[in-house]
Formats: C-alpha cells, structure tokens, sequence
C-alpha cells in the first residue's frame, strides 16, 4: 500500500510531497512491474485539511480529491505508459476521478498545453473501452468501496468487472 502521494523526506521535520509521477517514485514502479506485485494506493494527510475542521470533511472531500489527484499524476505522467505491466488499484472506486472524467477529458482536448504536457494519451483510454468489437480492459484497478448503488454500477461500465476489486 502507498499513500496518494509520498513524503520525500520523512526525517526532516518537514512535509515535501511528491505527486506519483515524480521520477523518484520510478524504481518503485519499476520493481513493482518485474515482481508482478500490485499496489493499492490509498489516500491520506489531504490537500487542503486546514480548511475542513468540520463535517469530517477531510474524509468526505479530501479523500475523493487526493486519489483523483494520484491517478491523474499517474496517467499525465506517463507511468502507465513507461511501466505498462504494472497493476495499480485505487482505494474508494478512484475517488472523484470516475466522475470527473469528462472534466478531465475536456481540459485534455482544450488546454493541452498545461494538461498533455508530458503524456499525449487521451485519458479515457485508461478506462475499459470497445477496439474493434474487442474489449480493452482499464489500465488500472478501483475497489467497490462507494457506498451507492449507482456509483458502483458507474465504476463497472467505466473500468469493467474485471477491474473493480471488493472493497471493504
């Protein structure tokens, strides 16, 4: 398991995240591949918490939020791409990345240059596809852990079966 982004110095006293693309992370995801292990990433220590006292905001808001922030990193990185064996699942369904997809698609298409800058691939060809009558399957996992009904039959016809794990 790694958290939706990394401390990059733990001993230091103080907080430098980095984002999953970073180039650091790279022989992590490069032994992760060779060894056929999965990672499940999970989030924690949210953007923003300072501004969510209330509400347990932190993990209604920020939870959804820093996974989407992890898969984006991922795919606009291109770690998908440079590591195409490796099997990653996010935990709560992708957070708010499943349904902010068009979103994100459409920043894609109309601000190339802030969002393909390093990664040129459409990012619904992450998700489970048609190609010739074959289906494509997801480029990563989700656990089933959204606490709807709807949202969950939303992650199957987005990621399919095969790619939305039990979540508890």
């Amino acid at each position: 398991q790694i958290g939706t982004h990394v401390d990059a110095n733990p001993h230091s006293g103080r907080i430098d995240t980095l984002n999953l693309d970073n180039a650091s992370l790279q022989p992590i995801w490069s032994a992760a591949e060779q060894l056929g292990a999965a990672i499940f990433v999970h989030p924690w220590d949210m953007v923003g918490k300072e501004r969510m006292p209330k509400y347990w905001l932190p993990w209604l808001v920020g939870m959804p939020a820093e996974t989407s922030l992890a898969i984006c990193s991922m795919i606009f990185g291109g770690v998908f791409d440079r590591f195409p064996k490796l099997r990653v699942a996010f935990a709560h369904g992708g957070g708010a990345f499943p349904f902010t997809i068009g979103r994100i698609e459409h920043a894609f298409h109309v601000r190339p240059d802030l969002v393909s800058i390093e990664n040129k691939t459409n990012p619904r060809k992450y998700l489970a596809r048609l190609d010739h009558r074959a289906v494509i399957p997801a480029r990563f996992y989700v656990d089933s852990l959204v606490h709807d009904a709807s949202a969950l039959r939303m992650l199957l016809n987005l990621f399919g079966a095969g790619r939305v794990a039990l979540g508890s």
